[in-house]
């Protein structure tokens, strides 16, 4: 029977032909970004609520899990919260798989073979990614983007970190941010009544009568479909982590629609996020206030929708604006590549930081989704952790009863991001902070554990304080969710919580 060549045969063959050079280097990292994507994949199979795992049986040398239909998989014991791959093979009765994606092929779940799919591209646009990563220079980046840009390895939790379907080879050389390239966006004229628009959309992205809308070039292409004029000012940008956001050259940041699926979801820009993005930006204005100085959150200076999600576009102001004189802006996600967490009191006192700032904005009734890619932090000239900056409130949740209780105004909102339910509120902050921000800067739970025992005596008592101390650590069942198409929004895991047991 024929086989369709592998992801990474394929990645191989076309790099050949656009980037001969890198080869080599992609063949070589091929091993690691297995290692990586299958210890990522062993931890959802240890950790997450997967309807074919009847029981999980940890032993002196690793874990085994017994699957319903009688087979047994036997890995490594699994540290729910380390970013560093140990996972080299894992064992499914007698067989040894290295490569992520056989082992689900092998697995023959319900979807497994769409996820397996997908593992293989994670693995394959990882290896690319690896390859063509520049040497991390002593000295520290001067601009906003090339923090952005040191972020190779994407998720730090997710079997699919990498996986970029729908985007070719020379596509992710030209569009990703861990390849360096200036992007050139092209602008898709739009006649002003016939778009929404909230905040103030530039003079320079108007032309009469018309708006003149970001589109990313992979869009334009793929999506709409339609010839789209580069910006006549030569709009170059850089890309950033996320990579439909750019950086543009007089500082703003543009969030461009991307209707491919990236990691878990699909890219675009909802007309909901537009409608409320001038409220919402305002709002967090209020919210900031209350938190002393410890926290700016970047403002939304325009948004705009043709009425498509597929056509839409969000200026941001740069975080880089919130820097004082000697102080550096950096994606939290980014600080992995610094020698700051291998401090523990560094790791501490950062720690200390996040948690106020959280914690008092949870009690206050807003949970931010405060991942490594959101939440950044302002370092001192000393590399001390001094305040939070927090970008994109398209996916916090705001408790209209917390709100009234302290007295704040609660805002014209409407839709998924109002909610009074307490367990989705520290989800959504336990899971994208704890378990995401801090646990990929800390790197181990033994790491986090360190860290989160040092300050959580020092924080204020709350009810929500309380449940992070003693109760499991939510986390989102990341893989579950990719092997579980039919089942609409967020699906969740409880990690063990290291302030309580060991976690592995």
């Amino acid at each position: 029977m024929h086989r369709p060549p592998s992801a990474e045969a394929e990645v191989a063959a076309e790099l050949a032909d656009v980037r001969p050079g890198l080869a080599s280097r992609f063949a070589a990292e091929l091993p690691g970004a297995r290692a990586a994507v299958l210890t990522r994949l062993w931890r959802a199979l240890a950790h997450e609520p997967l309807p074919w795992i009847a029981r999980r049986e940890r032993g002196r040398e690793g874990l085994t899990l017994r699957l319903s239909d009688g087979r047994r998989l036997y890995g490594p014991h699994a540290d729910p919260y380390a970013t560093a791959a140990y996972g080299t093979a894992v064992r499914l009765d007698r067989a040894s798989y290295e490569d992520p994606a056989g082992l689900m092929t092998a697995l023959s779940v319900p979807h497994g073979a769409a996820f397996a799919a997908e593992l293989g591209h994670s693995v394959a646009s990882l290896a690319l990614s690896r390859a063509g990563r520049d040497a991390h220079p002593k000295v520290w980046p001067a601009r906003d983007w090339e923090w952005e840009q040191r972020v190779v390895d994407g998720h730090p939790f997710h079997p699919n970190c990498r996986s970029r379907p729908g985007f070719s080879v020379a596509e992710q050389l030209a569009y990703g941010p861990e390849h360096r390239p200036v992007v050139t966006l092209g602008m898709v004229p739009v006649r002003a009544d016939e778009c929404l628009v909230t905040g103030r959309w530039p003079d320079g992205m108007r032309d009469g009568g018309q708006l003149l809308i970001p589109v990313h070039p992979w869009q334009a292409e793929h999506v709409l479909k339609r010839p789209c004029d580069p910006c006549a000012d030569g709009l170059c940008a850089h890309p950033l982590m996320s990579l439909r956001t750019l950086a543009l050259p007089d500082g703003p940041h543009v969030k461009t629609a991307l209707s491919a699926r990236l990691t878990s979801s699909v890219r675009d820009i909802s007309v909901y996020s537009i409608s409320l993005s001038a409220t919402l930006s305002e709002f967090a204005e209020t919210l900031a206030a209350r938190t002393e100085g410890l926290l700016h959150m970047t403002r939304t200076l325009g948004a705009a929708t043709a009425g498509s999600p597929d056509l839409a576009a969000v200026l941001r102001e740069s975080p880089q604006e919130c820097a004082g004189p000697g102080e550096r802006v950096v994606p939290v996600a980014a600080l992995a590549t610094t020698e700051l967490p291998e401090s523990p009191a560094w790791l501490a006192e950062f720690t200390r930081l996040a948690l106020t700032v959280g914690l008092r904005l949870l009690e206050s009734g807003v949970a931010l989704e405060a991942h490594g890619q959101n939440l950044l932090v302002v370092l001192s000239a000393d590399g001390s952790p001094v305040r939070l900056v927090y970008r994109d409130l398209a996916d916090i949740r705001v408790s209209p009863a917390r709100l009234a209780r302290h007295g704040i105004p609660v805002p014209e909102l409407t839709g998924r991001i109002v909610t009074d339910d307490v367990p989705t509120l520290r989800r959504k902050l336990f899971g994208s902070l704890v378990a995401g921000a801090l646990a990929g800067t800390a790197g181990s739970g033994t790491a986090l554990r360190g860290a989160l025992e040092a300050v959580v005596g020092e924080l204020p008592a709350t009810v929500d304080l309380a449940a992070l101390r003693d109760e499991p650590l939510p986390t989102k069942a990341l893989s579950l969710m990719r092997l579980s198409p039919g089942a609409p929004g967020d699906q969740w895991a409880k990690l063990p919580n290291p302030l309580v047991t060991e976690v592995f």
